[in-house]
């Protein structure tokens, strides 16, 4: 009997210590600001919810770039394209309603269409009339599904690892598997180890080496600002992947294709059926990038992109 007490004691410090360990309640958005939203940052009304918006470059530019990230990341995923291009075109990027430091949408809504109409309110509230657009993965899907929305606006398209067909995925982060899974998903509103952060951002890269600390901070604390994981636990209610896919072929602009031969999420084989949908467009895969390759290698990825734009 002391020995069976024993035992139970023992699990029971295991597990109170796991639970303090993991423990990480949410943290209001201006606990956040001032690591995650240093100049150019700043924060426009937008469909009723205050945007996180980083502008930079050149206002005379009559046809900005805009950039658009994925699924729990952040707009700083562009962080080395943005420095790059920003030399010589306006370069606007901003966190969807969900994620980073813009938070949880009012009305709850997170669907591909609800996000093309906080882009078009973004864009008319700056003034911008014409631009070129791009995305990453969730990012994608909303670029091309904008393109589609506002073809006298969008001139050219750049799709980095987009989503849109049917998912085929061969590896799932494990941090996206726990927000599907359901009641065990409601725990981490209040729990998440740093080191599931840490896992699924390595699995997304092709070379798990180039994640830093800092990468996994920057993912880890903006996945705690107030809101964001259970608007990820929606957004994965409401998504209906290649629901739209039969529209890509519509699309008529020039279209650039980046992809990560590595990419377990989105296999590189929707590249190709992009390439295929989309006539004329132009495809350049990176065989040792993962599903994030404008972050994990930035360089080598936008002087593809300087290319396409003939910067």
């Amino acid at each position: 009997m002391k020995i069976l007490c024993f035992v139970f004691g023992a699990l029971g410090l295991v597990v109170v210590a796991a639970i303090a360990t993991a423990w990480a309640p949410d943290r209001p958005v201006a606990e956040l600001t001032a690591r995650w939203a240093r100049p150019p940052s700043r924060f426009l009304d937008v469909a009723g919810m205050t945007l996180h918006v980083r502008d930079e470059g050149p206002r005379d530019d009559a046809s900005p770039i805009v950039l658009i990230h994925g699924t729990s990341a952040s707009l700083h995923t562009w962080d080395g394209w943005a420095r790059v291009l920003s030399a010589r075109r306006r370069v606007i990027r901003f966190d969807l309603p969900g994620f980073g430091l813009t938070g949880p949408a009012p009305d709850g809504r997170y669907t591909i269409d609800s996000y093309v109409q906080v882009t078009a309110g973004l864009l008319d509230r700056l003034g911008v009339k014409h631009f070129t657009i791009g995305g990453n993965s969730l990012g994608g899907n909303v670029a091309w599904a904008t393109a589609l929305a506002l073809p006298d606006r969008v001139e050219k398209l750049i799709l980095v690892d987009s989503a849109g067909y049917p998912m085929a995925s061969t590896s799932v982060p494990i941090g996206f598997r726990v927000a599907r899974m359901p009641l065990v998903n409601r725990v981490f509103e209040f729990l998440l180890p740093r080191g599931l952060i840490e896992a699924s951002v390595k699995n997304v890269y092709g070379d798990p080496g180039r994640v830093t600390p800092e990468i996994v901070d920057r993912y880890y604390e903006l996945s705690l600002r107030e809101g964001n994981r259970r608007a990820l636990l929606q957004r994965f209610e409401q998504s209906d992947f290649g629901a739209q896919a039969h529209r890509i072929r519509e699309l008529k602009l020039p279209t650039l294709i980046l992809w990560g031969g590595r990419d377990r999420l989105i296999p590189p084989g929707d590249a190709e059926r992009f390439q295929w949908d989309i006539s004329g467009s132009e495809r350049v895969t990176f065989a040792e990038l993962g599903h994030v390759p404008q972050e994990e290698d930035p360089a080598r990825t936008v002087a593809a992109v300087e290319r396409f734009l003939e910067l």
